[in-house]
């Protein structure tokens, strides 16, 4: 027994997933982490490891997991390939009929998804190529001469050079689609294409459903007699009222096709030649045309099944933002993903703020703290008690609040003694504000050692004057991440060359998933 997804289900899976993080249901966040990736793994700017999907892993990257965004309905964008016009390029044309037995005549590709058959030109405008100028001497179509610059609603040539190119304008990306959404290889598809107004009269011009835009020759027959153009030649199928101009060049043979008129309902048709008394002796050969049937609705009428968007893009900008300083600086990340459904931490609600912090952290004192440097990735230590150490690393040091954010490897974990511990961390042991009277509120590192500042707590300090927010909430100079460790789904992983992220610094992230 055989089976296919077919890739109208991987159209409605985007749409789905685009649907879902617009819902008011589920939480979607994007997240970085992995701040020490080198120590991890010395080759890994040059050659970063495959992400693994096992539980076992998941878990490791919510250990090494700095911080993370919400994905709100504004950050997602269905999106298709990429192609830019550019003069002598040759195009597929767009066909109903491509197959692995009747493939893409320029990208030989296996079905129209994946073949060359729409553009975006210099101005931001997407157009589909409904005519490449194939012809029995041009079996795959002609190289593309005129950038299509027009607005029009109907199809036509872009210019006046011959290339037998037919265009048909389908929409203009907005400013924030550029600025968000538009890629190296991918272009955003609108967002409301169905039910908004900004392509309204695009959509409203493809309202008559299989309207016939393209007829195509591959063999011009011979014998047809004299140079004559023949009106209204009915084009048959399960529709009605499609008609076309036929022409025989002075040879006798098939010159051109033209449609007159694009009638309606056809999801398969043929040229009648023989009614319209263009006919040849039995000795010639006949010519062999084929009528292009357009996607359901007419061109324009439906662009995500037109265009084949089976793909989604997420977008996120990590900003340094001084109230809600989650996305740490000084330090790198080298990991990016995304999350469905985190819970807040110690509860089982659903995260719904707009950002939060997924690292443990410590407010610490001492006599001269402008004068104490954690470096990022040091170790850190704490005496919890007799024979039992915290053991983390520095994800990132402010010298002037005292705040020292901290990760540690579950991975790693052992019963190791500190000189001999692991140097990614030691979970079996937090770092404490409290101990049994054999313990110590000391944190060392490198050559510093400070002791943690027991008497604070809350989300800000003041200090001469000016208020620093600290991102997270702390208790007796503690404070847990705001978002609950292993909590949600992990859906997507991105192991990347690591990021130096510094405090005048932006970075967008643009995560494409495909369906």
């Amino acid at each position: 027994m055989s089976a296919i997804i077919t890739e109208q289900f991987r159209i409605l899976s985007a749409e789905n997933f685009r649907a879902g993080i617009a819902s008011t249901g589920s939480s979607y966040y994007t997240w970085v982490g992995l701040p020490n990736a080198t120590n991890l793994n010395a080759n890994w700017n040059t050659s970063p490891p495959s992400p693994v999907d096992s539980f076992n892993d998941e878990n490791r990257y919510w250990d090494t997991m700095i911080a993370m965004k919400k994905i709100n309905s504004s950050d997602i964008r269905r999106v298709v390939e990429k192609y830019t016009w550019a003069s002598g390029e040759k195009y597929d044309m767009y066909r109903h009929d491509y197959s692995r037995n009747n493939l893409a005549p320029v990208s030989r590709s296996t079905g129209l998804y994946s073949s060359k058959y729409y553009v975006i030109n210099q101005d931001y405008r997407v157009y589909i190529c409904l005519d490449n100028g194939i012809s029995p001497e041009n079996p795959t179509g002609k190289p593309s001469l005129d950038e299509p610059l027009f607005t029009d609603l109907e199809p036509r040539a872009a210019g006046s050079s011959g290339d037998g190119y037919v265009w048909k304008y389908l929409y203009t990306l907005t400013p924030t689609d550029i600025l968000r959404f538009d890629s190296t290889n991918f272009i955003p598809v609108p967002e409301d294409w169905k039910t908004g107004t900004a392509n309204a009269a695009v959509r409203d011009n493809a309202a008559t459903s299989g309207q016939i835009k393209i007829v195509t020759i591959s063999n011009r027959g011979t014998g047809y007699g004299t140079a004559t153009t023949y009106n209204n030649v009915r084009i048959l199928g399960d529709g009605e009222g499609a008609r076309a101009s036929v022409t025989v060049n002075a040879d006798g043979k098939i010159e051109s096709v033209d449609v007159s008129s694009g009638g309606s309902g056809y999801s398969f048709g043929t040229l009648d030649l023989d009614a319209a008394g263009i006919t040849n002796s039995a000795s010639s050969t006949d010519a062999v045309t084929s009528v292009v049937i357009p996607p359901n609705g007419g061109h324009g009428s439906d662009i995500y099944e037109e265009l084949g968007a089976r793909k989604v893009m997420v977008y996120s900008r990590l900003e340094n933002d001084s109230t809600n300083p989650d996305f740490i600086t000084g330090n790198e990340f080298a990991r990016i993903g995304i999350v469905k459904d985190p819970l807040v931490y110690g509860s089982t609600t659903k995260l719904s703020s707009n950002k939060a912090s997924a690292v443990y952290a410590l407010k610490v004192t001492a006599a001269q703290l402008s004068q104490i440097e954690f470096l990022a990735d040091d170790v850190i230590t704490q005496t919890i008690g007799v024979g039992s150490t915290a053991i983390g690393r520095v994800v990132s040091w402010d010298s002037n609040t005292g705040v020292l954010k901290y990760w540690q490897d579950s991975q790693v974990a052992t019963s190791s003694t500190v000189g001999t511990a692991p140097l990614y961390g030691y979970k079996l042991h937090r770092f404490q504000n409290t101990h049994d009277g054999n313990g110590s509120f000391n944190i060392t590192g490198g050559t510093a050692t400070v002791a943690i500042d027991t008497s604070f707590s809350g989300i800000s300090t003041t200090l001469n004057n000016r208020t620093y927010f600290l991102g997270q909430t702390f208790d007796k100079g503690v404070a847990n991440p705001e978002v609950n460790p292993q909590s949600g789904q992990i859906i997507y992983i991105d192991n990347r060359p690591s990021v130096l992220r510094s405090s005048n610094q932006k970075e967008d992230i643009k995560i494409v998933l495909e369906f």
